[in-house]
């Protein structure tokens, strides 16, 4: 079994231009990517997936690798599809490390992938317990709720479930997937755009909707991603907070 990690990095961003070109203190923020990437032993290759030569020249900089993609790609599971069947990467599980989460870390690696030698599904993600009323009620926290076997049932913007006889514990979908190869292949021959995909502007209903398994484990350990370069200062005191090594 081969796991492949690959972190998707397209140029042009809506709400904060350029973004995977930006500095987080004194490196990139695709080297602090590569660098928790690299502290992940469960992965056999890790690669960029970019869309542009100056992002290409930016991680050849810190020595990483970087393959091109179409700058048409709608989404970084559709360059990790266009890899796979341009034979230009290979593997068995291919895990998509979003290039705007620099603090994904070993553990949370571990957590998504503790079971994809013994299941049966064909992805897997993860959540974490929502603890702010606030975040239940945040349309752009997406939660998720699953089966008692830990399979997804559906993804959603909104608060699910609706807790009209008792306290539900909420929880936030964290966006770090594993793929087999098979799952790539049947989400590169579903319609672009499912119904519940359009309507929740939501990637992994259409994989639902596809009639793909998506195991969901839970983890403890929260994400701060970088959407708008405000974020950048959060970044920045959490990784001075952060204990060395994380």
């Amino acid at each position: 079994m081969k796991v492949i990690c690959v972190i998707p990095a397209r140029l042009k961003s809506r709400r904060f231009p350029e973004k995977v070109l930006t500095m987080l203190g004194p490196k990139p923020l695709l080297q602090h990517v590569f660098e928790a990437a690299q502290k992940c032993p469960q992965f056999d290759e890790i690669l960029f997936a970019v869309d542009h030569e100056k992002t290409k020249k930016l991680i050849h900089s810190f020595q990483a690798q970087a393959l091109m993609t179409k700058s048409d790609c709608v989404s970084g599971t559709d360059r990790l599809i266009e890899l796979m069947m341009s034979k230009q990467a290979f593997g068995t599980i291919w895990v998509n490390w979003q290039a705007d989460e620099p603090f994904i870390n070993r553990q949370m690696i571990d957590d998504l992938l503790q079971s994809i030698s013994s299941s049966q599904s064909d992805i897997w993600t993860l959540k974490k317990k929502i603890t702010k009323q606030e975040e239940i009620e945040n349309p752009n926290q997406v939660k998720v709720v699953t089966n008692l076997e830990g399979k997804a049932l559906y993804f959603s913007r909104s608060p699910i479930p609706y807790p009209r006889l008792h306290h539900f514990h909420y929880y936030k979908h964290i966006g770090l997937y594993a793929f087999t190869k098979r799952a790539l292949e049947k989400i590169q021959m579903l319609p672009p755009s499912t119904p519940l995909e359009k309507l929740e502007q939501l990637e992994q209903l259409r994989f639902l909707e596809g009639g793909l398994t998506i195991e969901v484990h839970e983890t403890l350990h929260e994400t701060v991603g970088i959407d708008v370069p405000e974020d950048l200062i959060k970044a920045l005191k959490k990784m001075y907070r952060a204990p060395k090594g994380y």
